[in-house]
């Protein structure tokens, strides 16, 4: 069976969910899912991973500048440890720095407006999560 990644971008009000194309060559962006709560959260993003058909789940963990774990860290982490209750499917940390300003620029030199842009930066950011990862394992560093 091939391995198929889904990674999320798990923010407080969204998270952006990208997914790796079928050789495992590159990420795509998929969407951005709108949280409501967070046992619904953890629940839509558990059954998103299942049909995405993902063997493995990445999730973004933010951390500061030296690496050194933020607020956001502990939140994340919760996230991901009610996400790893909630599904069997293997999931995996990748650090997030950098990824969601990446995405913001990527979309500011395509030229689009910042009101239209909250609706893709994250799923983009997502696909940069993903992409470290995946150029990670393509050098065997991880899994």
């Amino acid at each position: 069976m091939n391995e198929r990644f889904v990674a999320f971008d798990i923010g407080d009000k969204r998270i952006g969910v990208a997914i790796s194309d079928p050789f495992n060559t590159y990420a795509l962006p998929s969407h951005t899912y709108f949280r409501k709560g967070f046992k619904e959260d953890v629940a839509a993003i558990a059954a998103i991973a299942k049909e995405k058909g993902a063997t493995v789940i990445v999730c973004g963990l933010p951390v500061n500048f030296d690496g050194s774990e933020a607020v956001q860290t502990e939140k994340t982490r919760r996230f991901i440890d009610a996400l790893k209750d909630e599904t069997a499917i293997p999931v995996v940390c990748e650090d997030e720095r950098f990824t969601t300003r990446m995405a913001h620029e990527t979309l500011i030199s395509e030229g689009m407006r910042r009101e239209k842009r909250k609706n893709y930066v994250d799923a983009l950011a997502a696909a940069n999560i993903l992409d470290g990862y995946l150029n990670k394992i393509k050098k065997g560093g991880t899994q």
